[in-house]
């Protein structure tokens, strides 16, 4: 049986879903450590429309991260359908990868989001604040599964109750999560 095609949110505020995102749950991902915790994104709209994006997590006490670009896949569609370019591996940007950030789900608010892409091999959970309650989270959940989503993969993504400060700590200069991720580990 052939899966439905994805409800995207149609008119999304750029402006106002700008600034930081809490990962609350994921599909695990080989393009993020298995360990990793206080995983949050922020983004920055650029003056040419584009959207800067920082994804940071923390292993062993220390940041990872990466940068990359947002655009929208298709300029004249009101969908909040976005292509996402990061140069990988992040410790020698040398590959341009790109991947569909589509939003699923955005509260009138704008305090918590469902992210997919049309294969459903991945999906995030995202937050203002780095809890979101049960009763919304669940709410989330079945929205996933209503699109398609093996919501059994879903992982909570653990955080701090202080948030870590991204200039002060140790960085993964290493890379060697990274590399890990490529086998899988």
């Amino acid at each position: 049986m052939a899966k439905k095609d994805m409800e995207v949110v149609k008119g999304l505020d750029t402006e106002r879903y700008m600034g930081r995102w809490y990962e609350i749950a994921s599909f695990p991902s080989r393009f993020q450590p298995k360990s990793g915790v206080d995983t949050r994104a922020t983004y920055k709209l650029n003056s040419d429309g584009t959207v800067h994006v920082l994804n940071e997590t923390w292993t062993d006490g220390k940041r990872s991260s990466i940068e990359g670009s947002a655009y929208k896949a298709d300029p004249k569609s009101d969908e909040a359908k976005l292509k996402v370019k990061f140069y990988l591996p992040p410790f020698l940007p040398i590959i341009p990868v790109t991947g569909d950030y589509w939003v699923l789900y955005i509260d009138p608010d704008y305090q918590y989001a469902l992210i997919g892409e049309p294969s459903r091999r991945y999906l995030w959970i995202l937050c203002r604040q780095p809890r979101l309650d049960e009763e919304t989270y669940n709410q989330l959940v079945e929205k996933a599964k209503e699109e398609g989503y093996d919501v059994n993969k879903l992982n909570k993504t653990p955080h701090s109750d202080t948030p870590p400060d991204s200039e002060n700590s140790p960085k993964d200069t290493t890379g060697l999560w990274w590399i890990k991720s490529i086998f899988g580990k």
